[in-house]
């Protein structure tokens, strides 16, 4: 909770900061990268950087953490919080590296609005950062300590024992601690990151849903290869994993993270996914088939053809081995003859929605938001309503 004082200071400046926001991450990022060239070369995604998307998701979740602290000072944006921390502990964030955010986010914000930035305001505003630094610092080191890792050291070799071409550009890589120790355990939902070698010498690092566990030790993750479109360059881990990695080479990956996971509840459950998306149902599916589930259980899942459409054979598979599931596929440009309620985007109206249901979401924001807003409209509670997002993720301020 701020302090009576900076509280006061804080809530007469949010909107000069809120407007300077956008302006002030860009400088932040150009300042910090300059001083540590190392962060952008191996652990901050070049493309997000390129496109302006970390930038406008950091300004977001600055701009929210101190709106809520002004508005609700009894309350805590623990949703937002909490996804931010699994995505720092997937890339071994450490507490010491806080400090060195705190340094070039101040300078930046000094440097855009000069004057403005009196003691008093710079006090109030380091106030609401190590708030939010110190809230996000001790939910790491709870998740450091539930993976049985020290701060930060959440990686290891994995072999790859196999490859399968799923769709043209999916691809799933079946790994295997490379050290022939226990794989460590994950919750239908979560992903892991990869730390990926460039010819440049970076070290690029991406994060991919756990789409399967076929026994007690193997883990599988299936990449889309990302094509750039619209002038957007294409994605050079996807693109590299596509074009080099093949059985018997060995991969760093990290420890299991992710906050949208498979509840261990009785409530009816809906599995919403579009595209490569579907990893995550899949992950849910097969533990829902594997412990003989009798929940009640709707998949939706939007792609934009049959070919296109990973995991579609173990979809149904895994869809017939439940006492009580259905699942309702959408093919945007169907190569087959197909039922016009199942053409195009996907439309929840004809699709029974029982009472409690929970909702696990996994796609595109624009695929998301859309199915969010159908749910929200057939009385699904929003606290009921999960999402995962690889990425910077915008949608999030303004859904917690």
């Amino acid at each position: 909770m701020l302090s009576s004082q900076s509280a006061a200071v804080v809530r007469a400046t949010l909107p000069v900061v809120g407007a300077a926001i956008d302006e002030i991450t860009p400088v932040f990022y150009r300042r910090m990268f300059t001083a540590q060239p190392e962060l952008l070369r191996d652990l901050f995604n070049r493309g997000n950087q390129a496109d302006g998307t970390q930038a406008r998701a950091l300004a977001g979740s600055i701009a929210a953490f101190a709106g809520m602290l002004v508005e609700n000072p009894g309350r805590r944006p623990d949703a937002m919080l909490a996804r931010i921390a699994h995505k720092h502990a997937s890339l071994g964030i450490t507490a010491d590296q806080y400090t060195i955010v705190q340094r070039h986010l101040f300078a930046a914000i000094a440097e855009v609005l000069g004057d403005a930035v009196t003691p008093e305001v710079a006090a109030a505003w380091d106030e609401v950062y190590w708030l939010m630094a110190g809230a996000l610092i001790a939910m790491e080191a709870r998740l450091y300590a539930e993976a049985g890792v020290a701060d930060g050291d959440v990686w290891s070799q994995w072999k790859v024992v196999g490859r399968l071409e799923e769709t043209p550009d999916v691809a799933t890589f079946m790994l295997r601690p490379a050290d022939r120790s226990p794989s460590p355990p994950f919750k239908p939902g979560q992903y892991v990151s990869v730390r990926c070698p460039l010819p440049d010498g970076a070290n690029q690092i991406r994060q991919y849903s756990l789409s399967c566990a076929p026994n007690g030790t193997d883990r599988w993750i299936s990449v889309k290869r990302v094509n750039g479109t619209g002038g957007a360059p294409d994605g050079e881990v996807s693109n590299r994993l596509h074009a080099n990695v093949k059985e018997g080479d060995v991969l760093t990956v990290s420890a299991p993270f992710g906050d949208t996971v498979l509840d261990d509840g009785e409530s009816p459950v809906l599995l919403a996914s579009a595209g490569i998306g579907c990893t995550q149902t899949i992950s849910m599916l097969a533990h829902l088939a594997a412990t003989g589930s009798p929940r009640r259980v709707v998949v939706v899942h939007a792609d934009a053809a049959e070919s296109t459409h990973p995991f579609r054979t173990e979809l149904g598979l895994l869809v017939d081995k439940l006492s009580d599931a259905e699942a309702h596929i959408w093919y945007e440009h169907p190569e087959n003859p197909r039922p016009s309620q199942y053409t195009g985007l996907a439309d929840l109206a004809g699709i029974d929605v029982p009472e409690g249901t929970r909702a696990y979401l996994c796609g595109p924001v624009p695929f998301m938001s859309s199915v969010r807003e159908q749910l929200l409209g057939r009385g699904v509670a929003a606290s009921r309503i999960h999402y995962e997002v690889f990425g910077p993720d915008l949608w999030l301020a303004s859904t917690t």
